[in-house]
């Protein structure tokens, strides 16, 4: 097989060339998007990511993959699924007593890579509800997107604020109609007239359920036993930020798909606070 350098714009092919054989060097890239370049030799696919340095860009190696001997080329469905912005985070929402906090970290990747290491998870579906967002950041930015189209057209429909029950049940149905080709974990949190501060859990697959607690994300496996044994009811506001902080720091110093700042909003009938924990504000947690 002749080595060709292929460079991918997301799932267009926009530049490609021969290079001499055995060569491993990636061409470099400049664009202001997700851009992944391909690098295929006689023997190796070489997976990269492009990067500017002070001076010139330049492309770093993430993976290798071997080629298949029957086609002697890559099925471009495995390139681009192993790339795929994922947050594979660690997302958190707590119902008290007048309101809701919703927390997230900020960690969103890229394979190996470290694509964004301040993203902001808590994503404004309307004035009073948000929503905490993990699994493929492609979708979940476009699911919550949707959802807030329809439900600026539900609120001129009714004349006031659309419920936060409405609003899941939106998340919900997107979830559950496109479950073969989403992947989305949602929170669904906010503060209406009727019910107060409310929490509902959207999963993968599109069920939906309400719950005083919701935890989700990669990191969350690291923290159902604390935040079995800490929560409790009727806790205030002050108390919940605090509890959301110390959980998801807790998450991020064990789960290496976690990190960054903790991202906090308490929704309550007032309107939004939102709060940014930096790095080295956060509790620190080490292994004995």
């Amino acid at each position: 097989m002749q080595p060709w350098l292929y460079c991918f714009d997301r799932s267009r092919v926009v530049a490609a060339r021969a290079v001499d054989d055995g060569s491993k060097r990636l061409l470099p890239l400049r664009s202001n998007t997700i851009v992944q370049s391909l690098g295929i030799t006689s023997e190796e696919i070489f997976l990269g990511m492009p990067i500017t340095t002070a001076s010139h860009p330049v492309s770093i190696i993430l993976d290798r993959l071997p080629i298949c001997e029957s086609t002697k080329f890559p099925v471009l469905s495995i390139f681009f699924a192993k790339f795929k912005m994922v947050a594979l985070t660690s997302i958190m929402a707590v119902e008290f007593d007048g309101g809701v906090v919703l927390g997230a970290d900020s960690r969103t990747t890229t394979g190996a890579y470290i694509a964004n290491r301040v993203t902001d998870k808590l994503t404004k579906v309307t004035d009073s509800i948000y929503c905490c967002r993990s699994g493929s950041a492609a979708d979940t930015q476009a699911i919550a997107d949707i959802v807030s189209y329809h439900l600026d057209f539900h609120q001129i429909e009714l004349g006031e604020p659309p419920l936060v029950e409405t609003a899941a049940s939106v998340f919900r149905e997107l979830c559950y109609s496109y479950r073969d080709s989403l992947t989305a974990g949602i929170i669904v949190a906010g503060w209406d007239k009727r019910k107060g501060g409310q929490v509902y859990t959207v999963p993968i697959g599109g069920m939906c359920v309400r719950q005083p607690i919701s935890i989700g994300g990669s990191g969350s496996t690291y923290v159902y036993g604390y935040v079995d044994a800490k929560f409790k009811k009727g806790m205030n506001k002050k108390e919940c930020l605090e509890f959301v902080t110390t959980t998801l720091a807790l998450a991020m110093s064990r789960d290496g798909s976690s990190g960054g700042v903790v991202r906090l909003a308490a929704i309550t009938e007032k309107g939004v606070e939102r709060h940014v924990v930096l790095g080295d504000q956060l509790p620190k947690f080490f292994e004995g």
